[in-house]
């Protein structure tokens, strides 16, 4: 009777371990759903949107200009931001805000990129923070799951006059 009991705990959790361990590789390397807040986003994601995040891209290196990614945050390690790629290594960026009457220029150093918000008056972003190093991207949005009303593939960047082309 114990031995049957223990056979049967035992079963259920090696078959705990294989799914938790099935579950993680698919959260890790192929994606998951993600909730977004807050502004800088707008009017491409809302607050409270609901994003799918695929990951493949990040491991194969496929991150393009114009991406939206999610992104471990330089300032709080513990959160995730939502912003754009605007440049990649070696691009020219503009690194001054839109209200600035004399713009900046920079270069995106070699395993970072330049990414900024799409509401540029209310997003802290690379403007503020710098290039960020490649390993923090965690995922590329590729689709808006919720609402229903705007499910669907995510619209081009509405500040395509910041991606400089040299």
């Amino acid at each position: 009777m114990l031995r049957h009991a223990l056979g049967k705990t035992c079963r259920f959790l090696g078959y705990t371990v294989q799914y938790g361990c099935i579950a993680h590789c698919a959260f890790e390397y192929l994606g998951g759903i993600v909730v977004c807040s807050g502004p800088s986003m707008e009017p491409t994601i809302q607050n409270s949107d609901v994003v799918f995040s695929e990951n493949l891209s990040r491991h194969f290196f496929c991150i393009r200009k114009g991406d939206i990614v999610i992104v471990k945050s330089p300032n709080d390690p513990k959160s995730n931001i939502c912003k754009r790629v605007i440049g990649l290594e070696g691009d020219k960026v503009c690194t001054s805000n839109p209200s600035d009457f004399l713009k900046s220029h920079s270069y995106v150093p070699k395993g970072h990129v330049w990414l900024e918000g799409d509401n540029l008056r209310n997003s802290t972003d690379s403007r503020c923070y710098g290039p960020v190093p490649y390993g923090l991207i965690r995922g590329r949005i590729c689709l808006k799951i919720w609402p229903l009303n705007d499910f669907g593939f995510l619209r081009a960047s509405p500040n395509g006059h910041r991606f400089l082309d040299d």
